[in-house]
């Protein structure tokens, strides 16, 4: 097999090359941005379609008994996808934006093959059978491991990798949504890539080929058609910017309270005892509230088209308290209050999923319950169904901390372009709102807690695409700390560095010796035989440990201001990192992962 794959490798090689040579490198990228868009729509339409027939094939036995369906039916869903991952695609997969975020700044843009299919064919289970998540983030790893090994299979460089993979996600998004221009954005907002105009141009053609792919298979109706949109009215600015801080809050809730729940969740190491206490939890909170099954496109469908007391339909409560005003506006206030625990039940307990519908889903119902309630205590008059729409732009922006994308997305998914300036208002604030709290977004954070994540900040990505390994310098020659002066003098006559590491009988490092500090005494021979290197050697002003990220070495050559530091691995001597090498490397990275 693996010479089968060589064989392909070298033909695909030997063809970009003869391309290369007759079109050039530009429209060649260009030639394969158009197949990536191909392939990523496909990829899009084929989960739209998996994850419907699998919907179809549950509700086959919801005749038998829906209240039992809801509290069985996801759990099996998140064991089928379980057990793929387990023993069949064998790779963990996480969630998808930040594995996408991941591979741009640490594996060279490089996603496994199993990408290609392995989101589409566990998020399908996870979905179809009633998991609280979204179809959105695996589509986008989907489309990013296409547009990856399209680009490795012709042995293309980083930048052009990365500007593949990006391709792939901007058309799996834009594929699955019909939404082109949110999945250019999204790749600048949300992957942080720096793109100049030229690597634009192939962004714009994955996007609007995967989303012509997908109006081809599918029709060109947008995913929530509004038929109840209000004229934007200026006196309501005032509101809407109130929605816009309370989606900030509803979105710092969302946020805080997956991480919360995925690290209780990961403090349980039995993968059977996880599935069991996440699958029972999340059967529950469906049982009580139908909404949370699945996706939740229907019941944001029915608050757009101002039916929200249909989202009560089969729910315990709705027999409890009826379908009043007042009842209606209470269940959205708990369905805002359980929506994040029902999403991290789902991956937690080993479902595969996004969190792009749940943010729209609890957009629409913190839309709705602000609206809705304002005018249910106040007499006022809000258009339910504007404040709905908004809503989604603004707790998504919070979120993912990306206000252009969930603008445009939400504007081209519900043709709500008259709406654009509340939109504007909503996704700005909530974001400014989100930032004050959390800087990070749901998808950045576990990896700048680690150093891992590339920014719009040059200095600091370049940083993050660094690795320590490639900077350690392993030539210094090392002394025993019992060692005499005169064994020091042999060892410098034979090295051409000035620093000599000290260590002890366990190799772990003491100390160093300057060569500048014992110039006044190396040539007193009388002192080669009493002296100890112990003596003479001084501790470094700081010491860097090999799993440390480029960034924290940085910081301690500034605060130190040394030229060199040692490199530790558990005390034990490693070698040093020299400030000059890191400034070599730094310009040749920079220079590397440059688009123009």
């Amino acid at each position: 097999m693996s010479r089968i794959l060589n064989l392909i490798q070298l033909a695909a090689g030997n063809a970009s090359r003869w391309i290369v040579d007759r079109i050039g490198q530009r429209y060649f990228v260009i030639l394969l941005s158009l197949v990536v868009g191909v392939a990523s729509g496909i990829a899009a339409v084929t989960l739209k379609h998996t994850i419907s027939f699998v919907k179809s094939f549950v509700d086959g036995f919801a005749s038998i008994n829906y209240n039992l369906l809801l509290l069985i039916s996801p759990a099996l869903g998140i064991l089928i996808s379980w057990l793929l991952v387990k023993y069949v695609i064998r790779a963990k997969l996480g969630h998808g934006i930040t594995q996408i975020l991941y591979a741009i700044s640490q594996t060279g843009s490089s996603l496994p093959p199993h990408h290609v299919y392995s989101s589409i064919l566990t998020s399908s289970f996870t979905i179809g059978f009633g998991g609280s998540v979204g179809a959105e983030a695996p589509i986008a790893l989907t489309g990013a491991g296409i547009g990856s090994n399209i680009a490795k299979l012709f042995k293309l460089d980083y930048k052009t990798v990365t500007l593949l993979m990006a391709c792939g996600a901007a058309g799996g998004l834009a594929g699955v949504f019909k939404a082109p221009i949110a999945g250019v954005v999204f790749t600048l907002e949300i992957l942080m890539l720096n793109l100049t105009m030229a690597s634009m141009v192939p962004l714009m053609i994955s996007a609007v080929v995967a989303t012509s792919v997908t109006y081809w298979f599918m029709g060109r109706d947008v995913e929530f058609p509004m038929s109840r949109i209000s004229d934007f009215v200026l006196g309501n600015i005032p509101f809407y910017c109130l929605l816009g801080f309370f989606a900030g809050i509803i979105a710092l809730l969302f946020v805080r309270s997956m991480w919360f729940t995925e690290k209780k969740m990961g403090m349980i190491k039995n993968p059977w005892v996880k599935w069991l206490v996440g699958s029972s939890l999340l059967g529950i909170l469906i049982f009580l509230l139908p909404p949370l099954y699945g996706e939740g496109y229907a019941s944001i469908s029915q608050l757009l088209q101002g039916n929200a007391s249909s989202s009560m339909a089969g729910s315990p409560l709705e027999i409890l308290f009826g379908t009043s005003p007042a009842a209606v506006l209470g269940y959205a206030g708990v369905i805002l209050l359980l929506k994040t625990f029902a999403t991290a039940a789902t991956t937690g307990a080993g479902g595969v999923g996004g969190t792009f519908a749940p943010s729209l889903f609890m957009g629409a119902f913190t839309g709705f319950f602000f609206s809705h309630g304002l005018n249910t205590a106040f007499g006022l008059d809000l258009p339910v169904t504007n404040f709905t729409l908004v809503g989604m732009a603004g707790v998504m922006a919070g979120v993912m901390h990306a206000p252009m994308t969930s603008i445009f997305l939400i504007a081209e998914i519900t043709n709500g372009y008259s709406l654009l300036l509340p939109l504007m208002i909503v996704a700005t604030l909530s974001h400014v709102t989100m930032a004050c709290f959390e800087p990070q977004s749901v998808y950045t954070k576990p990896l700048a807690d680690k150093g891992e994540l590339l920014t719009h900040k040059k200095d600091k990505t370049v940083l993050t695409l660094m690795h320590l390994d490639r900077v350690i310098e392993t030539d210094f020659a090392p002394v025993r700390g019992d060692a005499t002066l005169g064994d020091l003098i042999k060892l410098i006559a034979k090295s051409d560095r000035n620093i000599f590491p000290v260590v002890n009988a366990r190799d772990e490092l003491i100390g160093v010796v300057l060569l500048n500090d014992i110039r006044p005494i190396m040539f007193d021979r009388e002192k080669y035989a009493s002296t100890c290197v112990r003596e003479i050697m001084v501790i470094p002003p700081a010491f860097i440990a090999t799993d440390e990220n480029m960034e924290s070495v940085m910081n301690k050559f500034e605060a130190s201001g040394a030229w060199n530091l040692p490199v530790v691995d558990h005390r034990k001597y490693v070698g040093f990192v020299s400030k000059s090498k890191i400034l070599t490397v730094y310009r040749r990275v920079l220079t590397h992962m440059s688009y123009e």
